[in-house]
């Protein structure tokens, strides 16, 4: 672990849940103490909860083939992938989008493009941004204990479940935070909450700052690209198909 992010995670301390309110809706009468409190520790190494909150806009592409514009605050989102592009919101889920820079004007078509964009930014956000989102809405928490990661290290593991959220509901993760940093170093993926094996079980690296935040791009082979985070960006970027300037990312 980089020394940096070390110092970092000693420099901010311990966390506090009053620093971390749950999302209305998470389970915590059935979520452990101990992982409400790891989880609360994880945002704290992270930047904290204030600087999560006043962070507006992400942008990255995932893994390199699938690019985002996310305004938090609003949720409106810029989408691209090959020839198409979806500008929507949401929460809404309503919105544009464009194949080639024609706008796509049938009602079925526009459904499937909002649709298969909307379902891209659950997907690909989660894959950004999971340990923001440990005290979510329909998520409950479980400690289950001291284990070592692929790679050796002692970790604390969480469990997350969910209930009637998202497009995948049935689905576990398990979350691997360091003793030291604090970080999530690792996670496991289980299609279903019953299944006694993972799916798959992946590193996360390459945490860096951006803007007042960290965020961690290396997903083991694949790595997400392009990771930035602005304080303002161009009314356009959401609203226009033309090709999106982005400004140099904030510090």
């Amino acid at each position: 672990m980089p020394r940096l992010l070390l110092l970092l995670a000693f420099f901010i301390g311990p966390a506090h849940a009053g620093d971390n309110p749950s999302a209305p809706g998470f389970n915590a009468a059935d979520s452990d103490p101990q992982a409400i409190a790891l989880a609360d520790e994880v945002m704290a190494a992270m930047g904290g909860r204030a600087n999560w909150d006043a962070t507006r806009y992400i942008t990255w592409h995932f893994f390199g083939f699938r690019m985002h514009v996310w305004d938090k605050w609003t949720g409106d989102i810029r989408f691209e992938q090959g020839e198409l592009t979806v500008l929507m919101n949401i929460h809404s889920k309503e919105g544009r989008a464009f194949a080639a820079g024609a706008e796509i004007s049938d009602p079925d078509t526009l459904a499937a493009k909002l649709d298969h964009g909307y379902r891209a930014w659950i997907n690909d956000s989660y894959w950004l941004v999971m340990p923001y989102k440990l005290k979510d809405t329909g998520v409950t928490l479980r400690y289950r204990g001291l284990e070592a990661t692929q790679d050796g290290r002692p970790a604390e593991v969480l469990e997350l479940t969910f209930n009637d959220v998202g497009v995948t509901p049935q689905n576990k993760y398990a979350v691997w935070i360091d003793q030291e940093s604090r970080l999530v170093t690792q996670w496991a993926f289980y299609r279903d909450a019953a299944n006694a094996e993972p799916r798959f079980t992946g590193p996360w690296t390459n945490w860096q700052r951006h803007g007042s935040i960290l965020l961690s791009d290396g997903r083991g082979e694949r790595q997400h690209t392009d990771v930035a985070v602005f304080d303002e960006l161009p009314r356009s970027v959401f609203t226009s198909p033309a090709p999106a300037k982005l400004p140099l990312p904030s510090e």
